[in-house]
């Protein structure tokens, strides 16, 4: 696959599937079973039009736009605090929905506190708040650094930077990092993620500081994940919560759709399990349906984003 057509795959499916949660944020899942999701909705939750997407998309589109012209700290701070006060990367110049954590570490900026200071350290602080906008930095260091980049050390520094900005506990610098590995799999092609889980766990065993909590991701195994009863699967919004459910949907799909209504029927944090699950759903599948696509908000500028990022590299394919 051409690196331009992963880009606009990953991003594109991470916008749809966050626009298909949005409706029915915080719903049970027994409410969503008796009413579940089967394509986009209007209004529910959030009053919003159908295809409307959130703080998610948002934040990943600042973090996309920001990484056309490199990695920069303070320019991402400075686009996400845009968002908040400007409306910028919105669907209608509002601001809707916006987790804890990302606001205080944006107030934190705001009143000086340097970028990469910013992210609580708490283990309250591991909301899937970073989590929801890493693809891109998946997609830029899969170019810069090449397809093997979950096997340099040097790359999870500037994974986990990314997230610090609001998001610096270990538990959500180790998600992000994994996310990343798993979509650069996809990126290459390959027909299984666990090679990219591998890769990272190999590289957090060596960091005494990040090696004690990889217990905390011990059911993200191939034997254990994919094998779990619905039941089993929380859809809460801390991070290892989403990153489990996300990988669960991935495995046990064969297309977009299909990954897609498992992942948002889930219930709870429907919007953000949409989105990360999206994003690799975009690569791995693409096939993203045109009547959903068809509804969200500010298309063409999305897509124009995709192309200006793509752009910014050379010409290629993903591997």
């Amino acid at each position: 696959m051409m690196f331009k057509d992963a880009v606009k795959n990953g991003i594109l499916g991470l916008v749809v599937g966050d626009a298909l949660g949005v409706p029915v944020e915080f719903l049970s899942r027994e409410e969503l079973e008796r009413d579940p999701v089967n394509g986009m909705r209007a209004y529910g939750t959030h009053q919003q039009p159908a295809g409307t997407w959130s703080d998610d998309s948002s934040m990943a589109l600042c973090l996309l736009e920001s990484l056309t012209s490199g990695v920069n700290y303070k320019d991402m701070m400075d686009r996400f605090l845009r968002w908040v006060n400007e409306g910028y990367m919105t669907p209608y110049r509002k601001v809707f929905d916006m987790g804890i954590a990302t606001q205080q570490a944006l107030a934190r900026f705001a009143h000086g506190t340097p970028p990469l200071e910013c992210g609580g350290i708490g283990e309250r602080d591991n909301g899937n708040g970073s989590l929801m906008r890493i693809l891109p930095m998946a997609l830029y260091l899969h170019r810069t650094m090449g397809p093997e980049f979950p096997s340099k050390p040097e790359t999870y520094q500037i994974i986990h930077n990314a997230s610090a900005l609001t998001h610096a506990h270990p538990i959500s610098l180790i998600a992000c990092g994994l996310y990343c590995a798993v979509a650069n799999e996809l990126l290459c092609g390959k027909p299984s993620v666990w090679d990219g889980i591998k890769a990272a766990r190999a590289f957090y065993q060596t960091q005494p500081e990040l090696a004690p909590y990889l217990d905390t991701f011990g059911r993200i195994e191939p034997d254990i994940l994919p094998a779990l009863p619905k039941s089993e699967i929380s859809s809460s919004g801390y991070v290892l919560h989403t990153l489990e459910a996300t990988l669960w949907c991935l495995e046990r799909h064969n297309s977009f759709r299909s990954c897609l209504l498992e992942a948002v029927n889930l219930g709870e944090d429907t919007d953000t399990i949409g989105a990360v699950a999206g994003g690799l759903a975009g690569l791995r599948y693409g096939g993203i349906p045109k009547d959903w696509l068809d509804l969200i908000a500010r298309r063409e500028a999305i897509e124009g984003l995709c192309v200006a990022f793509s752009q910014s590299f050379e010409e290629g394919r993903t591997c």
